[in-house]
């Protein structure tokens, strides 16, 4: 049965099973590749992307629980926390391998949009389901404080 999906403010049409991983829908069935697989069992936070506003990990979530969801994937995601994130990942040289990056942007700006100027409990918390091979962790939680910054600074 189509199942009809809200995905970057597009409405798509697929006809994936219900029990299909959204992230496969995301990657194999609409193309958008931007989120990664990294462990499959909602773990690592490779495939995060944004369900109604909240970070989730795609990887074990069932498409046909989503249907009357908006979802944010990494391609969609806009807005000035992303802007700020962005330009604080690259200012502070964040990625390295850049896997994992997706799932850590994602998760910033979630914080940032709950939480504008955050702690460093704060951020730890909120990106401690993200795991990151090459350790950048500090960078991140940099990173992070500076785009909080810029996001506060008045235009």
């Amino acid at each position: 049965m189509p199942i009809d999906l809200s995905v970057n403010g597009r409405t798509r049409r697929v006809d994936d099973d219900a029990e299909t991983p959204l992230l496969w829908v995301l990657r194999d069935t609409l193309g958008l590749r931007g989120t990664r697989y990294g462990c499959g069992i909602a773990q690592c936070g490779a495939c995060t992307v944004h369900v109604d506003g909240q970070p989730v990990r795609s990887c074990t979530l069932p498409v046909g629980v989503v249907e009357s969801a908006a979802i944010t994937t990494i391609e969609g995601v806009a807005g000035p926390e992303v802007e700020a994130v962005r330009a604080a990942w690259t200012a502070r040289d964040v990625p390295q391998c850049g896997f994992c990056q997706s799932g850590q942007v994602m998760s910033a700006v979630a914080l940032l949009r709950t939480i504008p100027i955050p702690s460093d409990a704060d951020i730890d918390l909120a990106m401690s389901g993200n795991l990151c091979r090459c350790a950048t962790y500090n960078r991140i939680r940099a990173a992070i404080h500076d785009a909080a910054r810029a996001g506060s600074t008045p235009a």
